[in-house]
């Protein structure tokens, strides 16, 4: 039986889809959902539904139950990340859980990054597991291509692209490939204590991504490179929280300089075909 925590989450459900796709009967995979409203896409694919919550501990032993594989999909809340993926990691262990799959991120250096608060939870969490004696695999991913939509703006066709990235590049991957690549893991051997990046082959500059863009849609659009300062005092005005603002900006910082294009992928690898082209994600984003 394969675990999949986060399953209501775009990553889970994508690599559930691929389990799927790949021959693997509905009744053999079980989804960590918080509350059962929101998974009625699961329940009509056949998934068996485990209520559990990563503060929970309780909870997480009972979902854990007679589970061979689990995939641990980092938790999106900000506070506490580490307990709560402790207590996924403790469950797992205590059940005698076989394989521990987790999403961590693939980046130059933990300690010279514009995003500790975002990078540093990942290498807690790889160290923790590595140090628990369980079997591992570490899914480094990259930023997602599902992202760009984000970080450029709302009618970015119109407006163009208002982002603080300056000309560093990224090796983004949507987050259906990550899944396919997810899925790959939790169904075939020979992943054993390994780390994988989960990265494209190729980097792209946000010029770069104003260029596919403008292809696509048939007319220039810029790419606007705002300083930090500008860009949240710009957000703030568009009634975006200050927080947020300042989150974003910072992972526009650490594209500037080049943190996640680290040079190694293994996504090919493990889809056993090239990943998708940037320029046919975006088609399908902004093409229609």
């Amino acid at each position: 039986m394969i675990l999949i925590t986060g399953a209501t989450g775009q990553l889970g459900y994508a690599t559930i889809e691929s389990l799927i796709s790949k021959g693997i009967p509905a009744n053999e995979i079980a989804a960590l959902v918080r509350d059962e409203k929101k998974a009625s896409n699961l329940i009509n694919l056949g998934i068996e539904i485990r209520i559990g919550h990563y503060n929970d501990y309780n909870s997480l032993i009972n979902a854990s139950r007679g589970i061979e594989r689990l995939l641990l999909i980092s938790s999106s809340e900000m506070v506490d990340r580490l307990i709560q993926h402790k207590n996924v990691i403790n469950a797992a262990k205590e059940n005698d859980v076989k394989h521990i799959i987790y999403t961590g991120i693939d980046i130059k250096s933990f300690e010279r990054t514009a995003i500790p608060h975002v990078s540093q939870i990942h290498k807690d969490t790889a160290d923790y597991l590595k140090g628990t004696g369980m079997t591992y695999t570490l899914l480094n991913n990259t930023l997602y291509a599902d992202l760009i939509a984000l970080f450029s703006g709302d009618n970015v066709l119109e407006s163009g692209i208002f982002f603080p990235a300056g000309t560093g590049k990224n090796p983004f991957v949507s987050r259906k490939e990550m899944g396919e690549a997810a899925a790959v893991v939790l169904t075939t051997t020979g992943h054993e204590n390994k780390e994988y990046a989960i990265t494209a082959n190729t980097a792209h500059s946000f010029s770069e991504i104003a260029e596919i863009l403008s292809d696509i849609a048939g007319k220039e659009v810029k790419y606007l490179q705002p300083d930090v300062d500008t860009y949240i005092k710009e957000l703030t005005k568009a009634g975006i929280p200050k927080e947020s603002a300042s989150f974003l900006a910072g992972f526009g910082t650490a594209i500037g300089q080049n943190e996640f294009d680290t040079d190694r992928s293994d996504l090919e690898i493990l889809l056993g075909r090239k990943p998708m082209e940037l320029r046919e994600f975006l088609s399908s984003i902004y093409g229609k």
